[in-house]
């Protein structure tokens, strides 16, 4: 009903609208802004992307889009954020998201920007796009606060009547996000309003206003994310602990749904021999490109985890016995296929290759009913594939004990 709401908007306004070449140079800035701010943030996107599981996902993408509800007539408007939710799709999802989702969330957003220029046209009846020419005095301040209010809420209950209608489980409460992601939408809202203003009379002043928005984004929401994400410092993983939550979180959610989720547990082959050889530095660019190869191995949607040492986790959710198999395998030869350059003891340049891993994988819940215990079976087959010679994935099917002396092989 969102989506087709959403194509009747378009089809009813986009013969009515007018596209000057003014309009086309706006949409140029704003697509330019969207797609560079995008690259700079995709990382700590991506994180707070699986953070946000049961709950509204708030970007600071709203800068474009209200910007574009200042100057852009309503189908380029609806373009902008289509091409802006398509490169999203690949760089910060890698294609791996759910579909539908990003469909109806883009169905949203459009709606919103719609529902904001309504409330523009409401106070000022007999002009049009660019509504960022007619904001003098306090009629416009009041005319951009109800047109921001009007973007914030369509978009908000829609996202969060889906979110209550697919998790009737869930506590309502967790479908309304935090209340930081309110501020963070008011703070969006104010920055494309002086996208907005400014453009229409100083198109060269958008690289400046990029500059703000990124060191906003990146220097207050960067670092606020990654300590709640508890990323370990040398990897650039999450740390066990966190792992540990959403993997939780995850299996509550398999149990309410019927649904299965994979654990991968991974082992640096002699990893000790790479720090006795070459020093504790090299080790840590091996285990940083090792990390780098298991995440690029797996799809976005899981979530790769230090586990402590030269161990890494990897949560795989709804997958099934083959799919959960294929991915450690991925990750095996990607490992397999490294060459890490190093400087060694001496200062020497060197290359590290030959490395391999040794996986446990196992999913819920034939391995195990209970988080605890599918960690313990998926830690059995690990110690199983070292015993076995290395290099190699075993699958656990029930909880595999590995016995003291074996733990410290």
């Amino acid at each position: 009903m969102v989506e087709l709401a959403t194509v009747l908007m378009l089809v009813t306004t986009g013969a009515l609208t007018p596209i000057t070449s003014s309009s086309w140079l706006w949409f140029g800035l704003l697509l330019g802004a969207s797609v560079i701010h995008l690259e700079a943030a995709q990382g700590i996107e991506r994180i707070r992307e699986v953070s946000a599981e049961g709950s509204p996902y708030t970007h600071m993408q709203s800068v474009w889009y209200f910007a574009g509800v200042l100057l852009l007539p309503l189908p380029l408007l609806a373009l902008l954020i289509v091409l802006s939710f398509t490169h999203e799709w690949f760089r910060v999802f890698r294609g791996q998201a759910i579909a539908y989702r990003k469909v109806f969330s883009a169905a949203t957003v459009v709606l919103a920007v719609g529902a904001g220029q309504l409330a523009f046209a409401a106070f000022f009846p007999g002009g049009g796009a660019p509504y960022a020419a007619q904001l003098d005095g306090p009629l416009g301040a009041v005319a951009v606060i109800v047109a921001g209010l009007a973007y914030r809420m369509v978009n908000y209950a829609l996202v969060v009547g889906a979110i209550v209608a697919s998790n009737p489980e869930q506590p309502a409460r967790k479908a309304l996000g935090h209340a930081s992601d309110q501020l963070i939408i008011a703070a969006s809202v104010g920055l494309g309003y002086a996208v907005g203003v400014f453009t229409v009379d100083r198109p060269w002043s958008m690289p400046i206003l990029l500059v703000t928005v990124l060191a906003l984004h990146m220097g207050l929401l960067l670092p606020q994310f990654r300590i709640a994400a508890h990323t370990d410092s040398k990897t650039g993983l999450v740390d066990a602990a966190w792992w540990s939550d959403r993997a939780a979180d995850q299996l509550d959610r398999a149990r309410r749904l019927a649904r299965t989720v994979g654990v991968l547990m991974i082992d640096l082959d002699h990893f000790k021999e790479v720090n006795d050889c070459y020093g504790h530095l090299a080790g840590d660019q091996v285990l940083t490109a090792v990390a780098e190869a298991v995440r690029h191995s797996v799809r976005s949607l899981d979530l790769v985890g230090r586990w402590g040492g030269e161990e890494f986790a990897v949560l795989v959710p709804a997958v099934g016995v083959d799919e959960l198999q294929a991915a450690a395998e991925r990750v095996r030869a990607a490992v397999q296929a490294l060459s890490v350059d190093i400087h060694d003891l001496e200062g020497r340049d060197a290359t590290v290759t030959a490395l391999t891993v040794s996986i446990g994988a196992g999913l819920y819940p034939a391995a195990g009913a209970e988080l605890s215990d599918l960690l313990l079976a998926v830690d059995g087959a690990l110690f199983q594939a070292k015993r076995q010679g290395r290099n190699r994935t075993v699958m656990a099917s029930r909880v595999i004990a590995a016995t003291p002396r074996e733990r410290t092989a």
